[in-house]
C-alpha cells in the first residue's frame, strides 16, 4: 500500500517543544532562580543540586541559568548571602541593640515571638540553618557558625542589660546564660519547622513569659 502522503509517520511528526517560560525582567528572574535553588536543597539535599535541576524546578532551560550566574558555585553562593541577609535582618529585630527602659521579660518574650514568627514565615531559609543537611558545604557552614556567634553576643549584652537593671543576680555567668537561650531558642525553632502544628510561635510565647516572669521575678 503506497504511503499516505496526508499522515505523518512518527518519525517524522514534529517534537514537542519545551515551553517557554515568561519573559521577565533580569533581577526577577534572578530572584526566581535563586528560589528555585533554594527548593531544591531543602527538598533534595546539596547532593541533588546542579543547573539542570535548578533551571527544571525554575521551568527554563540551562541556558537561562548560566546567563545570570557563571557556575553552580556562584549560584549557591547567592542563595546563601540572600538567605543570610534575610536571617540577619529578622535577627535584629529579634534582639534589640538597645532595649531602652523596657521590662526585662517583656523583651525576651517579644523576641522569643518575632523569631518564631520568622522562622514559621519563611521556613525555607531557616531549615537550611536550623536543620543544616549532610554534605552542607564548608562555606555554609562558616556563614552559619558567624551568624550564631553575632547573635550570641547581642544576647550576652541583653543579658548584662538585665543584671545592671537588677533583674538578674550580678554573679551571673553572662556567656553561659546567654549560651542557653540562643540553644534554647534554636531548639524551639526546629520544633516549629518539623511540627509547626503542636509547637506554634504562641505556645512558646506563652512558656517563654511564664518561665521568665519566675526566674526574673520571682
Amino acid at each position: 500500500m503506497p504511503p499516505n502522503p496526508g499522515r505523518l509517520s512518527s518519525d517524522a511528526r514534529p517534537r514537542r517543544r519545551r515551553p517557554y517560560a515568561p519573559r521577565l525582567p533580569p533581577g526577577e528572574r534572578r530572584e526566581q532562580l535563586l528560589d528555585a535553588a533554594l527548593s531544591v536543597i531543602v527538598e533534595q539535599g546539596y547532593s541533588g543540586v546542579s543547573i539542570e535541576a535548578i533551571a527544571r524546578a525554575a521551568g527554563v532551560t540551562r541556558p537561562v541559568v548560566y546567563d545570570h550566574f557563571p557556575g553552580l558555585e556562584r549560584l549557591l553562593q547567592a542563595v546563601i548571602e540572600r538567605e543570610e541577609s534575610y536571617s540577619l535582618a529578622q535577627l535584629e529585630e529579634v534582639v534589640p541593640a538597645e532595649p531602652g527602659d523596657r521590662d526585662p521579660v517583656d523583651v525576651l518574650v517579644a523576641g522569643v515571638k518575632r523569631f518564631l514568627d520568622a522562622v514559621a514565615t519563611r521556613p525555607a531559609t531557616w531549615r537550611i540553618i536550623l536543620l543544616p543537611l549532610e554534605g552542607t558545604p564548608t562555606l555554609v557552614r562558616e556563614h552559619v557558625e558567624g551568624n550564631r556567634a553575632r547573635v550570641l553576643a547581642r544576647i550576652e549584652d541583653l543579658v548584662r542589660w538585665a543584671i545592671e537593671r537588677r533583674e538578674l543576680p550580678f554573679d551571673l555567668d553572662v556567656e553561659l546564660a546567654a549560651r542557653a537561650i540562643r540553644d534554647l531558642g534554636e531548639e524551639a525553632g526546629r520544633m516549629v519547622l518539623t511540627d509547626p502544628d503542636s509547637y506554634s510561635p504562641e505556645r512558646y510565647e506563652r512558656f517563654a513569659l511564664s518561665v521568665l516572669a519566675l526566674v526574673l521575678r520571682g
